[in-house]
């Protein structure tokens, strides 16, 4: 269902792509903005993982300096059928990961030292199985995708407010400024749909590849208690890269709201616990979770 509601939102950002392009720019200015978004988003697909690992410090670990981290990792990375991912750290308190690179044979995660501090180990699995669930979707394509239509209907927006628009726009100068002013804040609204909508997709895969959904449900209610209470000096920064993350860093929303680049994390905690549900796996942290059904395998095998 997340799969045809992404491919629904992408369609819709394409058509309202076309639509703001042929009303203010015809069919010259949309094209030329459409070049210019694909161009920056390319730049940033191809360096966006140095980018942002510089960002926050992070830095590689090898097997000898963290070897149960890296020998989890390398677990889940097969039950995912992935190739082994770069493993970096970031020294910040706030319990946090995020994956980055341009597909499965560059990718990387990037733990904080805090969520290794805080979580017990089957939590940091399952934190780590859904940040590989974001490398397997391919995430990164889809949201660079995302960034480049985004990016050229602000371009458009921008174009049509110097220039005008088209002299024959049949909405006419109040049309063409309501466009102008509306269209960049749909985009943006469509972005955020997309990345709320993989956000749950990579739970569901996550928890299948760590085989324990109750564990990546726990993590996500202890990360995010303590983004209320930590804050990440980095990602305050560096805004726009907080949607990377497993949970917000900025803010601990309480809304699953059109403005939020994350679900609600009580909704997310409750399809993990129905998804567990499912498998006879029990809530009850008194019994041993050994007992549960494995879940059918996946195509990773």
């Amino acid at each position: 269902m997340n799969y045809l509601r992404t491919a629904i939102l992408l369609a819709a950002m394409t058509a309202l792509f076309g639509a703001v392009g042929l009303l203010i720019g015809g069919q010259t200015g949309m094209v030329i903005a459409l070049i210019i978004a694909i161009a920056m988003n390319a730049f940033s697909y191809w360096n966006s993982d140095k980018m942002v690992l510089r960002m926050y410090n992070a830095h590689p670990v090898t097997e000898a300096e963290a070897p149960k981290l890296y020998r989890m990792i390398r677990q889940l990375a097969a039950n995912a059928g992935l190739p082994m991912p770069k493993v970096y750290l970031i020294d910040d308190p706030q319990p946090n990961a995020f994956a980055t690179g341009r597909d499965p044979e560059h990718a990387a995660v990037a733990a904080t030292t805090g969520l290794i501090n805080m979580l017990n180990d089957e939590e940091v699995a399952g934190v780590m199985a859904h940040e590989l669930a974001h490398i397997k979707n391919r995430d990164i394509l889809t949201m660079t995708i995302t960034a480049s239509l985004a990016g050229a209907i602000t371009m458009l927006a921008q174009f049509g407010m110097f220039f005008g628009g088209r002299r024959d726009n049949p909405l006419g100068l109040v049309g063409t400024l309501l466009v102008v002013l509306l269209a960049p804040i749909a985009a943006g609204l469509v972005q955020m749909a997309i990345s709320r909508s993989r956000e749950y997709q990579a739970d569901r895969l996550g928890a299948e590849i760590a085989r324990n959904p109750l564990a990546l449900a726990s993590a996500l209610r202890k990360i995010a208690g303590a983004a209320h209470q930590i804050p990440m000096d980095a990602a305050e920064a560096n805004p726009a890269t907080a949607h990377m993350f497993i949970i917000n860093p900025l803010t601990g929303q309480s809304m699953d709201n059109l403005f939020s680049t994350h679900p609600n994390t009580e909704n997310r905690i409750r399809a993990l616990e129905a998804l567990a549900a499912e498998w006879g796996m029990s809530a009850n942290p008194s019994r041993s979770q050994s007992r549960y059904r494995q879940p059918p395998r996946g195509p990773w095998g």
